[in-house]
């Protein structure tokens, strides 16, 4: 086909599009008088009363939509009428005042993939970093930025939220993601998908379920039992979405047990709908729906983005009977009284310009709160700008900018890529497949900080000349980065590029070595006895330059803890080599064989001694625990357990402690040898002692003192002796002390 006729069928595609949009805006008359809109009804109600004034076609129009913009011929790419470049839209129904829907990525801060011209936003830092904080008000503070700047785009539906588990620590979109284990992913998830709707939009959560992996995402089975789905990767999301009350949930692309997640009836109805009361609706990835009736039966409520299954093909299926009437007026209902509850109706965005100052101050103190000191041998951090004569900043584009992960979680940030290839256009779709570099210098911040330093940038590139300016120097600080991204798995966990190398030749040349690691997942490091310390930044967002400088120079003394575990490697993990499909992209299974034994459960399980244990992390200071109470010592099932003990900062600094609990279980219960059940991060000043004091509520969402019983699909709390662990990491125990539970109760 020629140039010519693909410009004229690219124009009567659109110009079809358009005269579809118009109509479906005028619809039919002025319509009723609109007795939904009462705020004083629920939104069960309001939903009701609408759902009964619509036609067949009305309803269709919303169980299905699409991009709000559409890639014609690869990079040509065209924004739809009245639409906004949002990642999805359903045009609303101006006969009923039933507003559009726009759905924008947010998992990061507000993605920019329609390219929208005022598409930048502030760049959060990843959300393994926001996790690594184990702070559930920072988890508020990063969900309302995210909240408020979807809503000042002009978007009311919000599509970040991914908590899938790190099963495997190659995963491409781990840094969208928030860790290994399920109550502190959840608990983080919860709180920012709460903070996120509290602005006034929809939050969904994803990807459901044990989408664990992007190698073959669209042809894996993701295959485990029962019991360890409800106690790993299906605990993360009952506890996101009971702490959040988020309206929308997005099935994933895998299979669970050979059968797709969008329609899959023991995920969506049995467990999500009815176990769980999930009141919003199933929202499927773009391209993730195989089906109509059986997707529609099994709990699916909206279609995205290929319109090949909820459109004209569900009319069919509703006419002819094989859909009920009575189940599309509750995908209808499920997704009407969301939008009531959330403000769609009553307060929808209006575009207005962001805080950018404000917002780039929240990216800087989560950063700050979740880089994790990993070594820090002698003392060399922090770094006294008094004795400093010469600093040498070395790699990984340092001089203008820090890496963020890539695919539908990337940010187009504040200022734009800083690190963008000549070749490519600024805002052109090109630009998303390629790194981005938010434009935060660590070197400008380390020269600020140090003004009376030489501070001199070496791109990394060369090693000899790298190592000649790090032997001239008082301090060499290596910047090494991983970039992850959707669509892709790590092949391995070592740096690219030959950065071990680079970190080699530096250490070697200067023992004052100090490498901070810009990545998206856990890495190996065959140097790391041979530097001086090492801080891990994880992707650092919009200010991580300043926040990193802060920590090199001790105004921040950090505090985050890791929320995944870093092995020693590969073959320390469940799966050695990570498995992807067989030649020509068939169907292949991932058996979690692992079960239950998820991250650092695995690793004590085995036997395996990790690099860094989950949990871990330094601080500039040291803390004692002491005087562990459990109360009561026999607990009966129902009532709370009050685990408390003294932590003590024995140094001469300010700083906090992340202090964890965890608990072992009775042998019988056939549990991993103990799992994360609460924790309290407490700020203390040089010598300052405080109790502290994590309760253990056997009737809270995380379920700490049950075990998934298969035989009755139940949650049960067992008889027998239990351990209570306290610590500074999974790894690092200072306190045990017995706990009896007398009897069991079944919930």
């Amino acid at each position: 086909m020629s140039k010519y006729n693909k410009g004229l069928l690219v124009l009567g595609l659109m110009t079809l599009f358009a005269i579809n949009q118009i109509n479906c805006r005028r619809g039919a008359g002025q319509g009723p008088s609109r007795p939904w809109m009462k705020k004083s009804l629920s939104a069960d109600e309001r939903a009701d009363l609408l759902v009964r004034q619509m036609t067949l076609d009305e309803k269709i129009q919303l169980v299905h939509g699409g991009f709000g913009y559409s890639p014609f011929g690869g990079f040509y790419w065209v924004k739809m009428p009245n639409s906004n470049g949002e990642d999805g839209y359903v045009p609303g129904i101006p006969r009923l005042g039933i507003p559009d829907l726009r759905l924008i990525g947010a998992g990061v801060g507000v993605t920019n993939l329609g390219l929208r011209p005022d598409g930048q936003s502030t760049a959060l830092p990843s959300s393994l970093a926001e996790t690594a904080t184990w702070d559930l008000s920072m988890a508020s503070e990063f969900g309302t930025v995210i909240g408020k700047e979807t809503r000042n785009h002009g978007f009311n539906i919000s599509i970040g939220g991914g908590v899938d588990l790190a099963r495997d620590p190659r995963n491409g979109r781990n840094f969208e993601y928030h860790g290994e284990d399920p109550i502190l992913a959840g608990m983080i998830i919860g709180r920012e998908l709460r903070a996120n709707q509290d602005q006034g939009l929809v939050a969904t959560i994803k990807h459901y379920a044990i989408n664990d992996q992007e190698s073959g995402r669209n042809f894996v089975s993701s295959n485990m039992d029962k019991r360890s789905m409800r106690e790993t990767d299906l605990l993360a999301f009952e506890i996101g979405i009971k702490e959040s009350g988020a309206g929308a949930v997005m099935c994933a692309y895998n299979r669970v047990n050979d059968v797709y997640s969008c329609e899959n009836s023991y995920l969506l109805n049995d467990v999500l709908k009815n176990d769980w009361g999930f009141k919003g609706w199933v929202m499927s990835d773009w391209g993730a729906t195989h089906s109509t009736v059986q997707a529609a039966l099994a709990g699916l409520d909206q279609e995205f983005f290929e319109n090949k299954y909820f459109a004209a093909a569900l009319k069919t299926a509703v006419e002819r009977g094989d859909v009920p009437g009575e189940r599309l007026d509750y995908m209808v209902h499920r997704i009407l009284r969301t939008m009531f509850a959330c403000g769609a109706f009553d307060n929808p965005p209006v575009v207005k310009p962001l805080d950018v100052a404000a917002d780039a101050g929240v990216a800087q103190r989560v950063e700050e709160a979740g880089a994790v000191l990993l070594k820090n041998a002698q003392g060399q951090l922090p770094l006294n700008a008094t004795n400093l004569h010469s600093v040498a900043v070395i790699g990984s584009h340092a001089d203008v900018g820090v890496l963020s992960g890539g695919g539908s979680a990337q940010v187009d940030p504040i200022g734009g890529n800083a690190v963008l290839p000549k070749s490519i256009r600024p805002g052109s779709p090109e630009s998303l497949f390629v790194p981005t570099w938010d434009p935060s210098s660590p070197l400008q911040a380390i020269r600020a900080k140090a003004p009376n330093a030489k501070v001199e940038y070496n791109a990394g590139t060369d090693f000899s000349g790298a190592a000649k300016l790090a032997r001239a120097c008082d301090v060499a600080i290596v910047f090494v980065n991983q970039w992850t991204s959707e669509g892709q798995d790590l092949p391995n966990l070592s740096l690219p590029d030959n950065q071990d190398q680079l970190v080699s030749h530096v250490a070697a040349a200067n023992p004052r070595t100090i490498v901070v690691l810009e990545t998206g997942d856990p890495v190996l490091m065959p140097w790391l006895d041979k530097v001086g310390a090492v801080l891990e930044a994880w992707y650092p967002g919009q200010r991580g330059g300043e926040a990193i400088a802060n920590i090199l120079f001790g105004e921040v003394n950090p505090s985050g803890k890791l929320p995944i575990t870093f092995p020693e490697s590969e073959a320390q993990l469940p799966r050695p080599v990570i498995q992807g499909p067989p030649p020509g992209n068939g169907y292949f299974d991932v058996d979690y064989l692992e079960g239950l034994k998820v991250g650092y459960k695995w690793y004590e399980a085995e036997g395996k001694k990790p690099l860094f244990g989950f949990g871990f992390g330094l601080s500039y200071t040291s803390f004692a625990y002491s005087q562990l109470e459990i109360t009561p010592t026999t607990a009966d099932g129902n009532k709370e357990v009050q685990v408390s003990f003294d932590l003590r900062n024995t140094g001469s600094k300010a700083g906090a402690e992340v202090a964890q609990v965890y608990l072992g279980f009775p042998p019988n219960i056939s549990e991993p040898p103990k799992r994360l059940v609460g924790w309290a991060k407490v700020q203390l000043a040089p010598g300052q002692t405080q109790r502290v004091r994590v309760a253990v509520d056997p009737r809270a969402v995380s379920h700490p003192l049950s075990f998934w019983n298969a035989s009755t699909d139940k949650w049960d709390i067992a008889s027998g002796d239990y351990t209570v662990y306290v610590g500074g990491s999974s790894e690092e125990i200072r306190l045990t002390a017995p706990l009896h539970i007398r009897h069991s109760e079944t919930r």
